[in-house]
């Protein structure tokens, strides 16, 4: 299934990243059972691929309207991913400037880049799902990443980057040097200068888990950014 999937994307020309559990494997080396593919689309090809997979046989659907389709057969599935479930981490131009190629199933693919890895999953930080191992492990191979268009991905959410930095080390201790010492001056020296904004209403909770903010936004009556205008989101 996920071959057909991905020879049909491939014959389309539809232009896709792998991500995912197989993308990461790639990356940091190790294996975990997987449910599912995952490819990252532009927001503008997901139209299309639901059309193109209703018209050769199988089942497509935009399951959120926000960030992502799915397409069946049977039992199995691919996630079509566009964006993140926060709407911060949409995929554009940039994913693919920085795609990494590589084959699965002897299939030629793009891989997402690990720096728009690292980005979508920080903010991935439910009860029932932390993907904040993942991103530890492909900072491990710091060696590899774009640091400086890592830290411009983040843009206004760098607090989320600098706790992974400080994650990292208490993780890796003999390993801090994986970590450009500019990024960390960088980061704390952002962190020593800020400034508390008492008349501020947002609680930046709800980019990180779908639920566990809800209390603040819908009874506590702080804003929620995942809704425009400050999100993607209505």
């Amino acid at each position: 299934f996920y071959v057909d999937v991905l020879e049909a994307l491939n014959a389309a020309g539809i232009p896709f990243l792998l991500g995912g559990t197989y993308a990461l494997s790639h990356y940091i080396g190790t294996d975990r059972p997987t449910k599912d593919l995952d490819i990252f689309v532009r927001p503008e090809s997901v139209p299309v691929i639901v059309e193109h997979f209703r018209a050769i046989g199988y089942e497509a659907e935009m399951a959120y309207s926000h960030w992502l389709a799915k397409i069946h057969k049977g039992p199995y599935f691919v996630d079509v991913v566009f964006s993140s479930g926060n709407g911060v981490a949409r995929v554009d131009d940039g994913w693919f400037a920085h795609g990494v190629p590589h084959s699965i199933f002897g299939v030629p693919v793009l891989l997402s880049p690990r720096e728009e890895m690292i980005w979508s999953k920080s903010f991935v930080q439910e009860r029932e799902r932390y993907d904040g191992g993942d991103v530890i492990h492909l900072m491990r191979h710091g060696d590899r990443l774009d640091w400086t268009r890592l830290l411009e991905r983040f843009d206004q959410h760098w607090r989320v980057l600098f706790s992974y930095v400080v994650l990292f080390g208490f993780a890796y201790p003999a390993e801090r040097g994986h970590i450009p010492q500019w990024l960390v001056d960088d980061l704390v020296a952002r962190f020593l200068m800020e400034q508390p904004d008492p008349a501020s209403r947002v609680c930046n909770g709800t980019l990180m888990s779908r639920e566990q903010y809800l209390p603040d936004v819908v009874d506590g009556g702080l804003t929620d950014p995942r809704v425009e205008p400050m999100g993607q989101m209505t």
